[in-house]
């Protein structure tokens, strides 16, 4: 991608999406999935515009939604519904009612007072397709922030009460049973946690056919780790050797407690979309300060705010100059706070003006962005076989206030 020719068309901050390389990481990941008949579906917050959603739909994968936002994105791409997922630890009655009206293929129910309410919502109308999100225990080594298994998070039902999700289960007419769902997190470059998940949710497949609840499917989550740093070789996943572990490690545990091998699922979002976007952005101000030179841009913690919130790292490169005499410098937004987008080597040339650009943005920035200090949204650009075309325009002022209420004087 020409970075400079698109910043000259659509402005800074700008996020650039090779769709071919969206396109390509699909592919090698169908293909380690297909010999063993692993089931992949897209994990929409990485990044859900109406035509990233059409993209995945044409390419086969399945798509998992966390709000009724996504969904409609979706439904606007056109999204099979049978492929939808809808997720989601605090689903509101109107993602529930949703469901129920059938605008998604499944359901994955995340507690014990939401399985009831889903099933009070749901009866009287066509059963609803549910998987069980269980918290088995297992934490992957990866930041707080973004771990969802284990004993301290909030994501999915505790030991203590798969019991009386069971009973629950057996007694909902509105409900049909289809299988077991677990999370550990995101970023995760251990094979090991994905075997030992699927090898849980097996052990407890066993005790749902115990109640009569048979287990057609196990979805081990996603978070599959990607190369943020080019000089980090520990940094990276062998991903067809991981679906080859844990689709013969479900096999052999299925066979431990004699049950027919179900399905595996995987949701794989960061993966997928993450190498594939560049977030390009202009120098406002480079300040040489007593101990350390700031290079402020155009974006910041409302476009990005991941670095800020748990110190996620994007490799930065300098656009409009050769990438030498380098020097360390601290990268940072123009948001009100220290608004650190982090270190970065970057030319001691560089000035007012100059394009730097970050690496795999291509998930959870856009999809995490604000309007803090009232800074309107970025574009997003999709550029593939070297033609481009807008897949979300850049908000103006009026977007960002067009919530705003005016009161007349004296009301």
């Amino acid at each position: 991608m020409n970075l400079s020719a698109l910043a000259e068309r659509y402005g800074t901050p700008l996020v650039a999406i090779d769709l071919d390389a969206f396109g390509t990481a699909i592919e090698r990941c169908s293909a380690a999935c297909a010999p063993y008949d692993v089931e992949v579906s897209y994990a929409g917050k990485a990044l859900l515009l109406v035509e990233i959603a059409r993209f995945v739909a044409e390419r086969g994968l399945g798509l998992d939604v966390c709000s009724l936002g996504e969904l409609l994105a979706a439904e606007r791409a056109g999204f099979p519904r049978e492929r939808i997922t809808l997720h989601g630890c605090g689903k509101s009655d109107e993602e529930l009612r949703a469901a129920a009206d059938g605008r998604v293929g499944r359901v994955v129910v995340d507690g014990i007072e939401e399985l009831e309410r889903l099933g009070r919502i749901a009866s009287g109308g066509a059963p609803v397709n549910v998987l069980l999100r269980l918290n088995p225990g297992i934490e992957a080594h990866t930041h707080a922030f973004v771990r969802t298994g284990g004993e301290d998070t909030k994501f999915g039902i505790s030991p203590k009460d798969e019991s009386t999700a069971r009973a629950m289960l057996r007694d909902a007419k509105a409900l049909r049973f289809r299988g077991l769902h677990a999370h550990v997190g995101s970023q995760i470059y251990e094979p090991g946690a994905y075997v030992a998940v699927a090898e849980a949710l097996i052990q407890a497949s066993a005790r749902f056919a115990r109640d009569g609840l048979g287990v057609d499917e196990v979805v081990v989550g996603g978070g599959f780790g990607v190369t943020t740093h080019p000089d980090r070789p520990n940094e990276r996943i062998d991903f067809p050797a991981t679906i080859e572990s844990l689709a013969r490690a479900a096999r052999a545990a299925a066979a431990r407690v004699r049950l027919p091998v179900p399905k595996i699922g995987i949701e794989p979002g960061r993966m997928l979309i993450g190498a594939a976007g560049t977030t390009i952005y202009r120098v406002c101000a480079v300040k040489r300060q007593a101990r350390r030179t700031f290079v402020v841009v155009d974006g910041g913690l409302y476009e990005n705010p991941r670095p800020a919130l748990y110190g996620a790292y994007h490799h930065a490169i300098a656009v409009s100059r050769p990438n030498l005499d380098l020097q360390e410098v601290t990268l940072c937004g123009r948001s009100c706070e220290n608004d650190e987008l982090g270190r970065a080597m970057l030319p001691r040339a560089l000035g007012d003006g100059d394009l730097v650009a970050m690496t795999v943005t291509g998930a959870y920035t856009y999809s995490m962005a604000g309007n803090y200090n009232r800074f309107a949204r970025p574009a997003v650009v999709g550029v593939e076989r070297g033609e481009e075309r807008l897949l979300a325009r850049r908000e103006s002022l009026e977007d960002v206030l067009r919530n705003d209420v005016t009161q007349s004087a004296g009301t």
